[in-house]
């Protein structure tokens, strides 16, 4: 009898990662996930043999003329997806509130009816003449661009199926639940099903879906992780909230590379994209002004001049400030005590202040170099010199060492006027007396080995 009940013992599964269990905990003891662990439902049976939807055939004989891109008519999100929507992909486009999401999907589904193809736009989180009146306010009014505002999946299948877009924007998935589905909308389970049901009709339709997700307050995407593995594309949209500027990137691609960035102009009038964006970053003086340096940082494949400013001011505090704004505050910790042993900088006792312009949010090793001197030149109160561009990643023994895409960096700072550029030396090569100095595109590339010889090159200490 014993045997019997123990035959019928309940089983739960952590519908995050698959996890399973004898008992019911509160966290899934494989994904650490809280939340996540549920009874499973007792298995049917074994899955027979059935009828398939079509016969498999050489891999050479598919056609490829259905899959073929084409353009979302917003040209930096084409870049980023790699070269424009694919029929019948699925997108999960994430970002936090009020970054843009919306706004930068309706342009798309505008674009989409403007080449003359239908789209539908399915909104859960507003009403329809909420989203209309974003559309008048975005020029974005077309006849081949239909509007619905429904929360059930049942619903939003029968639209698909009346209208028979080319692409459909559902905004967002968190909103739209599932009838005799467990759960809340924006739940796992309800999360997971609607998704599922919207990629299995993009793929049998051949239609473009573009779906719009929540981030939790980490900057994660909400929802089960199993929503990123059945889209076909990851893009996240970011930017700051007291910037005009954002970004969309990449975190997966399965027709494309995913180290693109997509630059974009967000105002009340819409979403721009910015296909040059290096001037929003860098500040025009008409006077050198000391404490400020110039670097050529990569976001993805794609170089963007950024400048960065500094300011030392005698503390007056027994423990000396270090405040960034777009920078890693743990970087210019190292590099002031870097500027202090090798390159004696005396920042004892002195507040330090550093960050970029325009909002630019700066991780790149790169701009270790342009930091020390920006530094270094408010220290001493000389400005750097004009037209100078300094690249380059800094050791704990002061030493220089190269970055990626050196050439690709120094090129579009020569394309922007820049004249001189301070780099890293190539490793292991002899120190010499005086810089080597290089062409780079009409540019003269001086190469030295350590940042106490950049500063005296520039003549800054």
């Amino acid at each position: 009898m014993a045997t019997a009940r123990s035959s019928k013992r309940a089983t739960y599964r952590c519908s995050e990662c698959g996890w399973e269990t004898a008992k019911w905990v509160g966290r899934c003891g494989e994904c650490q996930a809280w939340g996540s662990v549920a009874e499973a439902a007792a298995p049917i049976g074994r899955t027979q043999a059935a009828p398939v939807s079509t016969a498999a055939v050489p891999i050479g004989t598919v056609s490829v003329t259905e899959s073929e891109r084409r353009t979302s008519g917003v040209p930096e999100l084409d870049r980023v997806l790699g070269g424009g929507l694919v029929p019948g992909a699925a997108i999960l486009l994430a970002g936090e509130p009020g970054v843009g999401k919306s706004t930068l999907l309706l342009e798309v589904a505008a674009q989409t009816a403007r080449y003359g193809r239908r789209a539908l736009y399915v909104t859960g989180e507003e009403s329809a003449s909420q989203v209309r009146l974003r559309a008048d306010r975005t020029n974005a009014i077309q006849d081949e661009l239909y509007l619905a505002a429904e929360t059930d999946l049942g619903a939003v299948l029968t639209h698909i199926e009346e209208t028979r877009p080319d692409l459909i924007v559902v905004d967002s998935v968190q909103t739209i639940g599932a009838s005799g589905v467990e759960g809340v909308p924006g739940g796992v389970t309800q999360v997971r099903e609607v998704a599922a049901a919207l990629i299995r009709v993009a793929k049998t339709r051949n239609i473009t879906t573009v779906v719009v997700g929540h981030v939790t307050k980490d900057g994660a995407i909400a929802g089960p992780r199993v929503l990123e593995h059945l889209v076909d594309v990851v893009l996240h949209f970011e930017g700051a909230r007291d910037s005009r500027f954002r970004m969309v990137r990449a975190m997966k691609n399965r027709f494309g590379p995913v180290d693109e960035v997509g630059c974009f102009d967000l105002s009340s009038e819409g979403i721009v994209a910015v296909t040059d964006p290096s001037g929003l970053f860098v500040e025009t003086h008409h006077v050198s002004v000391p404490g400020t340096c110039v670097t050529v940082t990569m976001e993805g494949r794609r170089p963007l001049l950024a400048e960065i400013q500094a300011l030392t001011v005698l503390g007056a505090e027994e423990r000396a400030k270090r405040t960034t704004s777009g920078l890693d505050g743990s970087r210019l910790a190292m590099i002031l005590a870097v500027l202090q042993r090798h390159a004696r900088v005396g920042l004892s006792g002195r507040d330090v202040f550093a960050s970029t312009v325009g909002g630019a949010r700066i991780s790149d090793p790169a701009a270790d170099l342009a930091m020390a001197l920006a530094v270094a030149s408010s220290h001493t109160g000389t400005p750097t010199p004009r037209g100078v561009v300094a690249l380059g990643e800094i050791g704990l023994a002061g030493e220089l060492r190269r970055v990626r895409d050196l050439d690709q960096r120094l090129s579009e700072a020569a394309r922007l006027g820049f004249t001189v550029a301070v780099v890293p030396a190539d490793p292991g090569a002899p120190v010499p007396n005086r810089p080597k100095e290089r062409d780079v595109d009409g540019m003269r590339v001086f190469e030295v080995h350590s940042i106490s010889a950049a500063l005296e090159f520039l003549r800054l200490v």
